[in-house]
C-alpha cells in the first residue's frame, strides 16, 4: 500500500508529502495544481512531483475540465481527482438467519449489496459457504474483481477476540472456538477483520444513523439476551478479551428469569432466536391482549435492567436501541422513564436509524478505516 501512495519512492519526506496531498484529494472533488498548492501548504514542484508519483500507482488521475467562461489564457489548468475505484471493500454480516454484503469504493459510495435468509440451524461449513458464494455474487453483478478488494470486515455474533476467532459463541451451531478469521482469510487476498455485531452497529450509528456527531454513545441489540456496543471517546470499547457489552448476562446475577421465559405467555420458554415468536408477543401487547403486556413488561424490566449498569457504569451521551427484536419503538418512552429513575444522569435514547444493514454498514466502515490507515501511513512497515 505504501508503494501505491508514493509510486514506489519509500523516503520517508516523500510519503508524507503523499499522504498530505492525497488526503486534499480524499473528499472527491477535482482540484488544480495551484488548489492542491493552497490546500497542502506544500511547494508547487513538490506536488507537482508527488502528484506525479500517484498518477503512476492509480490512485490520482488527471481529469479534462472544462472552462467555465471567458477566454482562456496562457497554458491551461491541469485538474487532478482520487481515483476512488482503485480498491474496493466488503462489509459482511454473518447472522443468525441473514447473511449480508456490502461493497464500496475507497471513499464509501455504496455499489452493491445483497441479503440471503439462512437457516438458524445451518453449521459453520454450510453458512461459510453461503459466504462465499453472496460476496461472489455482489461482486459479479458489480463488475469488481476480487484482486481489486483492499480489505474486508466482517461482523457476527459472538465475543471475537483480536485474531477473529470466536471465543463463544452459542447463537450459531459450531461458531464457538472457530478461527473465523482464518477461515476466511484464505477466500480473500486483502485484509479480513472480525468483529462483534454490536460493536458493529454502535460504529454504523455514529457514521451514518442517529448517533451522528456523537463521541459517548451505548448502542443496545435489544433481543431476549441483549448485547451491546460502546464508544468511549468515538472509539469503541471491545475490553480485554473483547466481552465488553455483554450484557445478556447479567440476569446471572440475579434470581429473575431467564432469557427464554421473558417474553412467553404460555409458561413455555421461547427460544431466543424465534423472531416470529418474538414479533408475536410484542404484536399482541400493543393490541391490548393482558397476558402479552405482562410479558412485554417483564421483558422491559429486563432491558432496563441491563442497559442501566452499562449507562452507570460508561455515562454515555446517547443510548441507541436496535436489533431483530420487532416493535422496539415501543420500547423507548418506558425505557427514558426507568433510565430517568435510576441513574444518576439519563442518556438520550433514540432508535436505531440504520435498520437491517447496521451491523453490514459498520462492518464497512471499520474496512475503510483500515485501508485509510495503510493508505496515509507514513512510518515504513516493522521489519521482519
Amino acid at each position: 500500500m505504501a508503494d501505491r501512495l508514493t509510486g514506489g519512492d519509500s523516503s520517508l519526506l516523500r510519503r508524507i508529502n503523499a499522504a498530505v496531498t492525497l488526503r486534499a484529494l480524499r473528499d472527491g472533488q477535482s482540484l488544480t495544481l495551484t488548489q492542491l498548492v493552497g490546500d497542502t501548504g506544500l511547494s508547487r514542484p513538490t506536488v507537482e512531483g508527488v502528484i506525479e508519483g500517484l498518477v503512476q500507482s492509480g490512485l490520482v488521475a488527471e481529469v479534462d475540465q472544462v472552462q467555465e467562461s471567458g477566454r482562456q489564457r496562457g497554458r491551461p489548468a491541469r485538474w487532478f481527482r482520487f481515483r476512488a475505484e482503485a480498491g474496493h471493500v466488503l462489509g459482511i454480516e454473518i447472522g443468525v438467519h441473514d447473511i449480508r454484503v456490502i461493497l464500496a469504493d475507497l471513499t464509501g459510495d455504496l455499489l452493491g449489496s445483497h441479503a440471503k435468509q439462512v437457516d438458524e440451524t445451518l453449521d459453520a461449513e454450510e453458512r461459510l459457504g453461503l459466504v462465499r458464494t453472496t460476496v461472489a455474487e455482489v461482486l459479479r453483478k458489480a463488475g469488481v474483481s476480487r484482486d481489486n478488494l483492499w480489505s474486508v470486515a466482517v461482523g457476527t455474533p459472538g465475543i471475537v477476540d483480536r485474531d477473529g476467532t470466536v471465543k463463544l459463541g452459542t447463537a450459531i451451531p459450531g461458531w464457538t472456538g472457530l478461527d473465523l478469521g482464518a477461515r476466511l482469510r484464505r477466500s480473500f487476498r486483502c485484509p479480513v477483520v472480525i468483529e462483534n455485531d454490536a460493536n458493529l452497529a454502535a460504529i454504523a450509528e455514529q457514521w451514518k444513523g442517529a448517533a451522528v456527531g456523537k463521541d459517548d454513545i451505548v448502542f443496545v441489540m435489544a433481543g431476549l439476551s441483549p448485547g451491546a456496543g460502546s464508544l468511549i471517546g468515538g472509539r469503541l470499547h471491545r475490553g480485554f478479551g473483547g466481552a465488553a457489552g455483554e450484557i445478556g448476562a447479567l440476569h446471572l446475577l440475579g434470581q429473575e428469569a431467564t432469557p427464554e421465559r421473558l417474553l412467553s405467555t404460555t409458561g413455555k420458554p421461547l427460544d431466543p432466536l424465534d423472531e416470529a415468536a418474538v414479533a408475536r408477543v410484542l404484536r399482541l401487547a400493543r393490541e391490548g391482549d393482558e397476558v402479552a403486556q405482562v410479558a412485554t413488561d417483564r421483558f422491559l424490566r429486563r432491558l432496563v435492567h441491563d442497559v442501566t449498569a452499562l449507562v452507570l457504569a460508561l455515562d454515555p451521551e446517547l443510548v441507541v436501541v436496535g436489533g431483530w427484536a420487532a416493535g422496539l419503538d415501543g420500547v423507548l418512552e418506558p425505557l427514558r422513564e426507568q433510565l430517568s429513575l435510576y441513574t444518576l444522569r439519563a442518556p438520550e435514547v433514540a432508535l436505531a436509524a440504520l435498520g437491517s444493514e447496521v451491523v453490514a454498514m459498520g462492518a464497512l466502515r471499520i474496512a475503510l478505516d483500515h485501508v485509510e490507515e495503510q493508505l496515509f501511513a507514513v512510518d515504513p512497515p516493522p521489519a521482519r
